[in-house]
This record gives C-alpha cells, sequence and structure tokens, in this order.
C-alpha cells in the first residue's frame, strides 16, 4: 500500500488518508440522497436512481484513486442534475431514457478528449491568475454552499441574499462552526471528522428534547424508521442511445459535455493547489489520468441511470484533513458501497453538522487569494470576474467561462496577443456556443 499510493513521497499515511476519505465521504453524502430527489421529478424512480447514485460514486471515485492516485471523489454533480431534470426532460420534454443517452454519448466524447490530449491542453490554457481565482471562487462557493443549506443565508425581500436570522438551525451551524474552527485552530489530527461526529451528536440531542418538549416544529436530525433499505435496478442500463443522436439533441449533449468538463477542470485546478498536488511546472499531478476517470465516471452514468458524474469540490474537505493520495479517494468510494442498503442512516448526518466543514475548508481554499497580481488590471479584472461569479451564479462553469471571455478581450484590445494562445482562443468559441445554447 505504500509502495502503490507513494503515501510517504506525499508526505501522508494510511491513518490521515482514511480520516481524508471518510471526511470527503462525510461531506459530499447527501448526494445519495438529495440526486435521486432531483431526478425523480423527471419520472424516473427514487430507489433506481439512488442505486445508480451509489454505483456511480463509488466506482468513479475507487477508479480515481486506483488509476490517477489522487485524492479526488466523484459523484453525479449538482447543477448537472438539474439542468438534465428541469432543462432536458421538463423544459424540452426529453424522454429520461433519451436524456441518459445522451450523459452516455457525452460521456463518449469526453473519454476521446481525454486521450487525445484535448482536455489537458484546454487545463494548460488557463491563465495563472484564473488558476488562483478558481480555486478562491471554489472556496467562497463552498462556503456559501454550507451556510445556504441551513438558512443561515437565503434569499431577502428586495435583495438577492440576505442573513436567515435566527432560529435553532442556524444557532446549532454557529455552535458547530465554533467548534470546527477551535479543533482546527489546534491543528487536532481529524479535526474536521471530529467535528461532523460532534455536531451530529448535538444536533440528534437537541432534536430530541425538542421535539419531546414541543420548542421545535421540525426535527434538526431525522430519526431513520428503517436501517435497510433493499436496491432497485428500474433506472439501470434503460437509456436510449439511438434518439440520443438525433441532430436536435446536439446542444443537449454538447451542454452536458461543456458543462462537466469545465466544472471538473475548474475542481482539479482548484483543489489540487490547495493541497500542493502540483508539478514543477504548475500543472495538476496526473490530471491525464484524472480527466480519463472523469470521463468514465461520465459515460458509467448513463448506464446506470444518473446525470453525469464529476469530481466534487466537497474532495477539498479531503484534502485539507491530510489527503495527499489515491487511497483517500478509495475509502471516500469504499463508503459509498454499504449505502445501497443502508442509506436510511444518512438521515443522522444533518447539514448542520456538514455546513460547517464546508465553510472552514472555502477558509483554507481562500488563501488563494494572495497569489494574485492585484496591481495588474489585465490579470485581477478577470480573476476576480471569476472568483465573483462562481459563488454568486451558483457554478464553476460559468464563473471560469466568463473569466476566460474577460481575460482574452481585455487582452486583444490591450494588443497583448503573446498572453493568448490558440487553445485559449477555441475555448472561448466553444462557452460562446454553451453559453448559447444553455440560455
Amino acid at each position: 500500500m505504500e509502495k502503490y499510493f507513494k503515501l510517504r513521497e506525499r508526505g501522508s499515511d494510511v491513518k490521515t488518508e482514511i480520516l481524508a476519505g471518510v471526511t470527503t465521504f462525510l461531506t459530499m453524502a447527501y448526494i445519495i440522497v438529495v440526486n435521486p430527489m432531483i431526478l425523480s421529478k423527471t419520472g424516473m424512480d427514487f430507489s433506481g436512481v439512488l442505486f445508480a447514485t451509489v454505483i456511480v460514486s463509488s466506482i468513479s471515485s475507487i477508479l480515481m484513486g486506483l488509476y490517477a492516485n489522487l485524492p479526488y471523489a466523484l459523484a453525479p454533480g449538482m447543477g448537472i442534475n438539474a439542468f438534465f431534470t428541469f432543462t432536458l426532460v421538463l423544459g424540452m420534454k426529453v424522454p429520461w431514457q433519451t436524456a441518459l443517452g445522451a450523459v452516455f454519448i457525452s460521456g463518449i466524447v469526453f473519454i476521446i478528449l481525454s486521450v487525445t490530449k484535448v482536455r489537458t491542453w484546454v487545463v494548460n490554457a488557463v491563465p495563472a491568475s484564473l488558476r488562483y481565482a478558481v480555486a478562491s471562487g471554489i472556496g467562497l462557493f463552498l462556503a456559501l454552499i454550507g451556510m445556504a443549506e441551513v438558512g443561515f443565508i437565503k434569499n431577502g425581500p428586495g435583495t438577492v441574499v440576505a442573513f436567515g436570522g435566527f432560529n435553532v438551525q442556524t444557532i446549532l451551524f454557529l455552535t458547530g462552526l465554533l467548534i470546527t474552527s477551535i479543533l482546527v485552530a489546534k491543528k487536532i489530527k481529524g479535526a474536521l471528522v471530529i467535528s461532523i461526529v460532534v455536531n451530529s451528536v448535538i444536533a440528534l440531542i437537541v432534536t430530541l428534547i425538542g421535539m419531546h418538549s414541543g420548542w421545535i416544529a421540525k426535527p434538526i436530525v431525522s430519526i431513520p424508521k428503517s436501517v435497510v433499505a433493499l436496491p432497485k435496478l428500474d433506472v439501470f442500463l434503460k437509456l436510449n442511445i439511438k434518439d440520443a443522436l438525433t441532430i436536435g439533441m446536439i446542444g443537449p449533449w454538447f451542454t452536458l459535455l461543456f458543462t462537466d468538463m469545465f466544472d471538473s477542470i475548474s475542481t482539479f485546478l482548484g483543489v489540487a493547489y490547495v493541497g500542493g498536488l502540483i508539478d514543477e511546472e504548475g500543472q495538476p499531478i496526473n490530471i491525464d489520468k484524472a480527466l480519463l476517470v472523469d470521463a468514465i465516471g461520465t459515460t458509467i452514468s448513463g448506464l446506470a441511470g444518473t446525470s453525469s458524474a464529476t469530481t466534487y469540490i466537497e474532495s477539498a474537505a479531503g484534502v485539507e484533513e491530510g489527503g495527499r493520495t489515491g487511497l483517500t479517494a478509495v475509502v471516500a468510494g469504499l463508503l459509498f458501497l454499504p449505502f445501497m442498503f443502508f442509506s436510511p442512516i444518512l438521515s443522522l448526518v444533518p447539514a448542520v453538522a456538514t455546513s460547517p466543514v464546508l465553510f472552514i475548508v472555502g477558509v483554507f481554499m481562500a488563501q488563494s487569494f494572495k497569489n494574485i497580481d492585484w496591481k495588474k488590471m489585465d490579470e485581477a479584472i478577470p480573476a476576480f470576474t471569476a472568483l465573483f461569479l462562481i459563488p454568486l451564479t451558483y457554478s464553476i462553469t460559468q464563473g471560469i467561462v466568463w473569466g476566460f471571455l474577460i481575460y482574452t478581450l481585455i487582452k486583444l484590445f490591450l494588443g497583448k496577443f503573446e498572453d493568448l494562445n490558440l487553445t485559449l482562443i477555441v475555448i472561448d468559441i466553444f462557452a460562446i456556443i454553451a453559453l448559447v445554447l444553455m440560455f
């Protein structure tokens, strides 16, 4: 194990990697229930999608660990599942079987692009300032996700966002944030995992007392009615590839391809910089293998019966816990498997327990701020655009796409053609096409 995962070479050990894998899993375990909830609105069977979600997440994460030796976990992507459900199926009236066919086709194209090194060219084309901005923007995104999940931030009357007010959830969140912050500040090993466990126990106690006495209306922690839930295969291998290959479906599968590609590349860039998983040239290590695994994960998604898998930004939690090798991803992937049967017990880990961790990871990732040259406006403005838009559009893809476009336009008008390259121009063209197709 030491030799295969190069633990000592990357300054890690088995215990650290296991803790990191558990942390990554706990911060992204919500997808096991949330993804089926979203996709079931298309008419897909909830239990069938849950099985697909678990299988895709497990296989993709384990493959990332064993093949790419990187601590990144994969699962069906948030945002992509919304596009699949509300735009593709409910909006465009595409049957979900055909939509799954589009996911499969986008995965095949992913694989071709990965094998031919095209996606690596895309990674290399990202300017350094945008790399740092993406890492920071993802940090802000994680913090926003954490706060929004518990209602600490919400839509306000006449405002885009507002403080959610004091209630049981927000108070538990603040308590959990204080506990997590103290553990991290004291540099306690396993701080993030410990905080999730402690915060879950506190939330459970508050729920039991509050429900018994009647001072809370609904439970913060849902006590599962059963421990075991048998898997179903209602959506497994139900994709319709033939109808997905029609001319009218080119736009949807191109959008799936582009969105997944940029979400993954952005996550690789951001998390790699935070974890120091970069080579002498400043590129993420094993990026070719990582991109290929991501492509395979998307292909498997179409076959299993779910929207596209992508590398999760929550992997940053495991990296911050010390995960530096593929063993972290393998552990996270293995932890998904039991939930083919034991998914109900995930309700014992509420959002108020994981949201503080996402916020703290956001703090870690925001450290990339300092690497941006804020005095060079032609670098700072595009970087700030990406950094700003990632959390506020709730999309990593939107942030990096607009960052690319602003960067290119500024350089063109300033005559700084040496800062541009052919790959970047091609990316800009595809970005514009994708924006038109999406909106």
